[in-house]
């Protein structure tokens, strides 16, 4: 099974034998790797019911769930990671969701479309409208995207939140692109997080 590139990026790094929440799993495909490959217990919470039941046809345990909502019921500290992958820019209160994760979890993956690429920024200066790209794929009018975040709108959120940033990857198409010009060049964002000590 291959994993979407920031998948891959998470999975390469999240320690085996691990507890993991994966907000937002999706059909269970990351959740399924670090199981068989790295031997960890992982939960999923999953808006979307076929995605739920495809996630469970894989064996993993999910419940459906709203991270707006369902977070708060979930222990501090009663995972290792608590990973959102493409979800936080769908969320009513991302501020109140990050402060979930590092609640929830000790270490925490938040990855997520860089409205500032060169491309978003293009079709927005020289068409006049929303792009549409292969990250965001449908119209304005159908997205789930309610918050449009760039590489440095996360950046200085975490430095206000003083938040640590112990690892952060950057990708353009499904290649690595370094973190100099990421708020130019990268077309999606990866960052691990703690909180202060």
């Amino acid at each position: 099974m291959t994993l979407r590139p920031d998948l891959s990026i998470i999975a390469a790094t999240v320690q085996p034998r691990t507890r993991v929440l994966d907000i937002g799993c999706g059909d269970g495909a990351l959740m399924a790797a670090l199981r068989d490959r790295h031997g960890c217990d992982a939960r999923g919470l999953e808006l979307d019911a076929r995605d739920v039941a495809a996630a469970m046809g894989r064996g993993l345990s999910v419940v459906q769930g709203d991270a707006d909502i369902d977070l708060a019921d979930y222990p501090d500290n009663s995972f290792d990671y608590a990973i959102l992958s493409q979800t936080l820019q769908t969320t009513r209160r991302p501020d109140w969701v990050l402060d979930q994760l590092l609640r929830i979890g000790r270490r925490a993956f938040v990855s997520f479309p860089n409205f500032a690429h060169w491309r978003v920024r293009a079709s927005l200066l020289f068409g006049g409208r929303m792009p549409v790209t292969r990250l965001l794929p449908v119209e304005w009018y159908a997205t789930p995207n309610i918050h449009h975040v760039t590489v440095d709108d996360f950046r200085a959120f975490l430095k206000t939140r003083g938040i640590v940033v112990e690892g952060c990857w950057f990708l353009s198409g499904d290649q690595r692109t370094g973190s100099a010009m990421a708020n130019l060049f990268a077309e999606h964002a990866v960052f691990l997080l703690r909180r202060a000590e």
